[in-house]
């Protein structure tokens, strides 16, 4: 795996409030103040986030309990971009379905959830795979 392509390895701003949405609606306050512990932790990591002003907090920095609620809301979240278009296969370095390089599509069973969040978030705001555009519209028709 090249050494800089996963350096930070750190969970973003948005998996974190996606991490908290989800427990939120999983473990309602009882009275609107309490927060759930899944919550709690996660909001404390959040806290950081925002007095810092970063959009990313390193993975080996997080307090245990809420890497675990993040953890826990990852394995809600699809595993893998792959829509079984995959032009890697045909020589492309980039995939056309999915987006994913081709050191991605080959690696993907051995990158961590935080590793692979990154892909995610990376082929997502490009939107140019055809898992975002085309494809995606016919699904959706």
């Amino acid at each position: 795996m090249p050494d800089d392509l996963f350096a930070s390895n750190a969970i973003h701003i948005s998996d974190i409030e996606a991490a908290i949405d989800f427990w939120r609606a999983r473990a309602p306050s009882p009275d609107g103040v309490l927060l759930a512990p899944q919550v709690a932790a996660l909001a404390e990591v959040y806290a950081r986030l925002v007095h810092t002003g970063a959009q990313q907090w390193p993975e080996a920095q997080w307090p245990e309990a809420a890497l675990q609620a993040w953890l826990a809301w990852y394995d809600s979240t699809p595993d893998t971009p792959c829509i079984a278009i995959c032009s890697t296969s045909q020589g492309d370095a980039c995939c056309k379905g999915c987006g994913r390089s081709f050191f991605e599509v080959q690696h993907w069973l051995s990158l961590t959830p935080v590793q692979k969040r990154a892909v995610w978030r990376r082929i997502t705001q490009q939107g140019a795979a055809l898992r975002f555009t085309r494809y995606a519209e016919r699904v959706l028709a």
